[in-house]
């Protein structure tokens, strides 16, 4: 199957088989998605917490025992896994040093002065944005590629996946002690497989026009 086939069969699992379990080596591949994703100015300003087991799907649920909830909460508990992305608040000095750090061990910087050239650079980046006063908000959209970079990966593995924004962000933040780390949850995406109730698996993928929204110049 290539590229355009995928996205074109793709869609978000509306019921998860509960019997079926993403392989070890899979799960390899889809975690490897997530530390890779590319972000602005490789700020990685993330936290991705994983649940694949039933103690893991309980402590997420906690984020869903409002009613209007109760659909994506049946997700979580049948999925394989589940992933809460979450963004950090801001960057602050300690993490701007890690993330620097491992890029000097990862042998990124060819001399001293193009380390320091890096760390300027970032922190411009960082204050533009503390300046215009929307720096969680960049910050978030960092974690949205990563999101999309999960999506995808996990079609082309024939691994169904819902990503979800219907939680109570604070209940979650609360559970899974996210205040602590400086961080907040964003999206839950659920993967696995479908089961023969996932409505959604026969309906026709439907989509804006080629022409409504790409724009050739």
């Amino acid at each position: 199957m290539n590229l355009s086939e995928i996205v074109r069969a793709r869609h978000s699992c509306k019921a998860f088989d509960a019997t079926r379990r993403i392989s070890a080596a899979d799960w390899e591949h889809l975690k490897a998605l997530l530390i890779n994703a590319p972000s602005s100015v490789n700020s990685q300003p993330w936290r991705f917490v994983i649940a694949q087991s039933d103690a893991g799907r309980a402590r997420v649920l906690k984020g869903m025992t409002a009613p209007y909830f109760a659909g994506n909460a049946a997700k979580v508990k049948n999925a394989s896994h589940t992933v809460v992305l979450c963004a950090r608040k801001n960057l602050d000095a300690a993490r701007l040093n890690a993330v620097l750090e491992a890029e000097d061990q990862a042998g990124r910087f060819a001399s001293p002065d193009a380390k320091a050239a890096q760390e300027q650079g970032r922190g411009f980046f960082v204050n533009v944005h503390r300046e215009k006063g929307d720096e969680a908000e960049w910050l978030a959209r960092q974690v949205y590629i990563a999101l999309g970079s999960l999506l995808l990966g996990a079609a082309t593995l024939g691994i169904d996946a819902c990503p979800m924004e219907g939680f109570d962000a604070e209940a979650l933040d609360r559970e899974l002690g996210l205040n602590e780390t400086g961080h907040t949850a964003l999206a839950v995406v659920a993967l696995g497989y479908r089961a023969q109730d996932d409505f959604n698996a026969t309906l026709p993928k439907s989509r804006l026009p080629e022409a409504s929204v790409l724009v050739e110049i």
